[in-house]
């Protein structure tokens, strides 16, 4: 199905420079778009690519269509953030292709007599749904999906197959929980007596705001005592552990492989990087974005980017060497202030 760029900027605004009436049926890259492609340009180091695309048409931001000039011969269409407008453009592409489900429960999925399963919901093949679990509308849950006890599933949820979805756990609406997603699992909690690990029972719950999206084989640990919390908005990688007792805020965002470990609290808009470590008990302010691989050990109460790795050390010679480091400034400092006196000095016995 195709779509004019008239109708597009209609849908999504951005100021449309040549021929509306251009059909695409779709997105491609700029070194293998054709006339019947739609393509974008964010990032400058591809702005030489432009001359050469045949697209029907390029999605690109004002500075850029100023430093492009006539190298692009097709349509365009001008927005601030062209990422995003393709982002938006690609749903409704992706739409068009979309099969919708049909409503109904699988002949071979167990649902307890008790769960309030929503007569447009779609329950797949070898789901299991216990007891008091309630399935809003228009969901959508996959081949082997478990849903716990007491479970709540908002309106239009996609559960892709073996999501697991355990007892008394929460989702708003339109959440995203990707194939092996583990919601609500016990945390990682013992005490230690005398050498011996005791076990500590994990009694609270995971809930989960609406418009969240969790990767294949993420698990978000319930809480301890109170409960584990994601915010409205919220977007996770693949293979992440989310620790019991934490707290994502708002539209914040996690990459591949980051552990969070317990009891951390991210404030709102937050990004960290694939495979970033974060300490337990810490808190994290809003806006603050921490780059991949990167080890955070203590809270971050500014906004800004963070970076930071040491190579493994035995612990005390990493603590000095921290603190060896956070002082180079000032020792910077007093270096060049002995080096102006050995000068004074020097030129005074001349």
């Amino acid at each position: 199905m195709s779509i004019n760029l008239q109708e597009l900027v209609d849908r999504f605004g951005g100021q449309l420079i040549g021929d509306g009436s251009i059909e695409v049926t779709g997105f491609a890259p700029l070194d293998n778009a054709d006339s019947e492609h739609i393509t974008f340009l964010t990032n400058p180091r591809l702005r030489h690519e432009v001359g050469r695309c045949k697209a029907a048409a390029l999605i690109i931001s004002p500075r850029d269509n100023q430093l492009v000039g006539d190298l692009f011969k097709g349509s365009r269409i001008v927005t601030k953030n062209p990422y995003a407008y393709f982002a938006h453009a690609a749903q409704l592409f992706e739409s068009f292709k979309t099969v919708l489900p049909v409503a109904g429960i699988h002949s071979s999925a167990v649902v307890d007599p008790s769960a309030k399963v929503a007569r447009s919901a779609t329950i797949g093949p070898f789901v299991t749904i216990e007891a008091g679990a309630e399935i809003g509308e228009n969901c959508l849950i996959e081949a082997g999906c478990f849903i716990g006890k007491n479970a709540k599933i908002g309106a239009g949820c996609h559960f892709f197959p073996r999501v697991v979805f355990l007892q008394g756990c929460e989702i708003g609406e339109r959440g995203v929980l990707r194939p092996g997603a583990v919601i609500g699992c016990e945390g990682f909690g013992f005490a230690n007596e005398d050498g011996v690990w005791v076990k500590i029972p994990q009694t609270g719950r995971v809930i989960i705001g609406s418009d969240v999206q969790i990767g294949a084989n993420t698990t978000v640990d319930r809480g301890a005592l109170s409960d584990t919390v994601i915010e409205n908005g919220v977007k996770l990688d693949n293979q992440i552990q989310i620790g019991h007792n934490c707290h994502i805020g708002e539209n914040s965002a996690m990459a591949g492989c980051v552990g969070v470990a317990g009891s951390a609290i991210f404030g709102k808009r937050c990004t960290v990087g694939g495979a970033a470590m974060i300490g337990g008990h810490l808190t994290i302010a809003d806006g603050v974005h921490i780059t991949a691989a990167s080890v955070v050990q203590s809270s971050v109460t500014e906004p800004g980017v963070y970076s930071g790795f040491y190579p493994l050390a035995k612990h005390a010679e990493w603590e000095k060497t921290a603190v060896l480091t956070r002082k180079l400034g000032s020792m910077r400092d007093r270096i060049r202030e002995l080096e102006k006196t050995i000068q004074s000095i020097t030129k005074t016995k001349k």
